[in-house]
């Protein structure tokens, strides 16, 4: 399992790229995989064939309209592990002692 965050934007469209963060958070929900979606990208976990298919099809998405686009990503590769959205943050919060802000 992998954890895959990234975030995309279209170059040359403004200031505000909502709109096209919502198209792609559309792709991202059909697909079925667990996600978070943050101010500043989105981390969604799956299988490595899975994520980066939903990535491509974001791009895809958004090169419908958007001559040139920019992307970083990052990948977490974990061998056996599942549900690493919520359990990296609570590993976090049992060492604090408390809930972190959402």
């Amino acid at each position: 399992m992998v954890l895959l965050e990234f975030s995309m934007s279209p170059l040359g469209k403004g200031e505000s790229v909502s709109p096209y963060v919502a198209r792609s958070l559309e792709i991202i929900e059909a697909s079925g995989l667990d996600y978070q979606m943050h101010a500043m990208g989105t981390i969604i976990e799956g299988e490595l064939p899975d994520v980066l298919r939903v990535m491509q099809q974001c791009l895809e998405e958004m090169s419908v309209d958007c001559p040139r686009i920019t992307c970083s990503a990052k990948l977490d590769y974990r061998e056996g592990y599942r549900g690493r959205l919520a359990s990296k943050v609570r590993s976090v919060e049992e060492k604090l002692g408390r809930p972190v802000k959402k």
